[in-house]
């Protein structure tokens, strides 16, 4: 429930990612209680048995959603299914996350998310059932060879699982801490099952004190003494602390790699032992239908539930997506989970009557699925290779080199000329070359042509994820050629990071005399105030007060008032659109018009 909020309302929950290490840690506490109770009950873990277990529970129900999802991708353009095939490979493979980590993928501000980025979860569940299987294969191998008794075997594997689960959620916590530091882009620590295995080791940590069927001394004497009237209030005390953790935590700040999840680790283990004394203090009491159907759908309806949201919130409004995604997310959960997995896994579904046609049924799956295959092998085959905007940037970015060419050729014969007399070297060296120098990112790069057509006498230089730092080198690079014009314009702040408005002081001080500055404010559609994007645009706002060379050109509030023009899009860039072009001209041009009426830089 963590993880369908935060990404249906991600600016009201900034923290729900959480949701995925409390189902790590989980998964850490459930599966290693049960490979304790294989072993006491048996005297030996099964790898192969458990590999088979873990794939029946985890492959069927992806692929199905992967078949059923692609065909809903013709309901939106065609930049959702850009690089399509790599994605379904990476999820089927699972390595999804370390295909967001080459790619350059973002959970939080992609601007044309995978449909299957979330997959990155069973990416590091996969990868820790391999690693702890194999572990535990080996070590109790090793166990049943020292012809102790039964009871000192399994108190013997439970030390070892003790041990060895701090060592390794150790070190991947300190590795996710450490790795976090200097970054603007924490992606790469979140999605490395490196750094972000160890929920299930304190799961795995908690199943070692405690068990499920097979439990220690301690804790059975514990369990018997339990207290409902404490248990109680305390798992509803840490249910709230996880909520309010949720609320606090952001997904690019640095604390929230350094404790935060950490934090939400130790209070998911804290809810399991709670959860697991009241279970055993209340014998009696039937756990609600409505939260066995939920726990029973939930992995599925995590696996539908992101590919419908993208897809339903660019047909509709956010909350009507929502009702969509639940609407057709729950059935299709449900429909995995009671009816087709166990017919895979060659047993009767439960949910169907003993007199049910299941020859019949399973004649309808092939059929289907068959169908599903072929649209989805059609599908990823004509999938484009580069979005709209890619495509749009990269013809941007040539026709910018071309015309650099240019202006490189001027640099040159300028600085030939230059030696020829020291008078012209003086003059040079004082000479400011009138017009206007315009220095963007992707958006700014996306609307380029009109751009140079339709401000006067002006030079655009653009690229895509362009920072204020390399603006700045950028600016400064000109500025040491010459080449600098007397306006220039500064379209930068779509990527705006947490130090942007001290690089933005800095570019302003090293600014030479003699020019004007005109600071374009960054338009976000899906931005809060908490983002840097909208920080930086207020800060923007106030500088024209200090600086009396400084204009501002509210593209942020002009933005704000056409809506229609980012209509199925990521919300910042227009794809293409001319009524974009012109209304974000008309704000660099008003800025300009506004700039000619106040003092250069002395």
């Amino acid at each position: 429930m963590s993880v369908l909020t935060y990404h249906f309302f991600k600016g009201a929950y900034p923290g729900g990612f959480i949701g995925v290490d409390i189902f790590f840690t989980f998964s850490g506490f459930l599966i290693t209680a049960l490979m304790i109770d294989e072993f006491n009950r048996s005297g030996q873990f099964k790898l192969l048995a458990f590999y088979r277990r873990r794939f029946y529970r985890i492959v069927p129900p992806l692929v199905l959603s992967i078949l059923v999802v692609i065909p809903l991708t013709y309901l939106v353009r065609p930049d959702y299914i850009v690089g399509l095939g790599k994605q379904v490979a990476a999820a089927l493979g699972f390595t999804t996350n370390y295909f967001e980590i080459l790619t350059g993928g973002n959970y939080e501000s992609k601007f044309i998310p995978h449909l299957f980025v979330h997959t990155w979860s069973l990416a590091v569940e996969m990868h820790f059932y391999i690693i702890w299987g194999l572990l535990i294969a080996i070590f109790t191998n090793i166990i049943r060879r020292m012809n102790y008794s039964e009871v000192k075997c399994g108190y013997i594997l439970r030390w070892v699982i003790g041990l060895l689960s701090l060592i390794l959620a150790s070190e991947s916590f300190l590795a996710m801490a450490f790795s976090s530091a200097g970054l603007t882009d924490y992606s790469p620590v979140y999605f490395s099952s490196l750094t972000h295995i160890f929920p299930f080791f304190v799961g795995a940590i908690l199943a070692s004190v405690t068990g499920i069927k097979s439990v220690t001394a301690t804790f059975d004497w514990s369990l018997r003494r339990a207290n409902v009237k404490v248990v109680v209030p305390l798992l509803l005390l840490v249910f709230a602390a996880l909520g309010a953790l949720g609320f606090q935590l952001q997904f690019a700040n640095r604390g929230t790699y350094t404790g935060g999840i950490l934090l939400a680790s130790f209070l998911a283990a804290a809810a399991i032992l709670l959860a697991r004394v009241l279970h055993a203090a209340t014998p009696q009491t039937e756990e609600p239908r409505w939260a066995t159907f939920i726990a029973d759908i939930s992995y599925s309806m995590y696996l539908y539930h992101w590919p419908l949201f993208v897809i339903f919130s660019q047909l509709v409004s956010v909350p009507l997506a929502v009702l969509l995604t639940l609407a057709v997310g729950v059935p299709l959960s449900a429909l995995s989970y009671y009816i087709i997995e166990p017919l895979i896994a060659g047993k009767r579904p439960r949910a169907l009557s003993p007199n049910f046609n299941l020859a019949r049924l399973g004649q309808v799956i092939v059929v289907a699925a068959g169908m599903l295959l072929i649209l989805a092998g059609y599908t990823i085959k004509a999938a484009p290779q580069m979005t709209g905007l890619e495509q749009q940037l990269w013809i941007g970015s040539l026709k910018q080199s071309a015309d650099q060419m240019g202006t490189t050729k001027q640099v040159i014969m300028t600085a030939v000329e230059a030696k020829t007399t020291a008078q012209h070297q003086q003059k040079v060296a004082s000479m400011i070359p009138k017009g206007v120098s315009i220095i963007g990112d992707s958006v700014t790069l996306g609307a380029r042509d009109y751009l140079s057509e339709h401000v006067p006498n002006s030079d655009v230089n653009a690229a895509g994820d362009r920072t204020m730092d390399l603006a700045y080198q950028v600016m400064m690079t000109a500025q040491k050629n010459k080449i600098l014009r007397q306006n220039v314009v500064l379209c930068i702040g779509t990527n705006a990071l947490d130090n942007t408005n001290q690089q933005l002081e800095k570019l302003i001080s090293s600014l030479a005399p003699g020019h004007r500055l005109i600071l374009v404010t960054p338009y976000d559609q899906r931005a809060d105030p908490s983002w840097n994007s909208s920080k930086l645009a207020d800060f923007e706002r106030t500088l024209p007060a200090k600086y009396d060379y400084v204009t501002v050109a509210d593209w942020q509030s002009l933005a704000a008032k056409h809506p229609e023009v980012f209509k199925g899009t990521d919300g910042v860039h227009f794809a293409g659109r001319m009524s974009g072009n012109i209304i974000y001209t008309q704000a660099i041009n008003d800025g300009l018009k506004a700039a000619e009426q106040t003092k250069v830089k002395q």
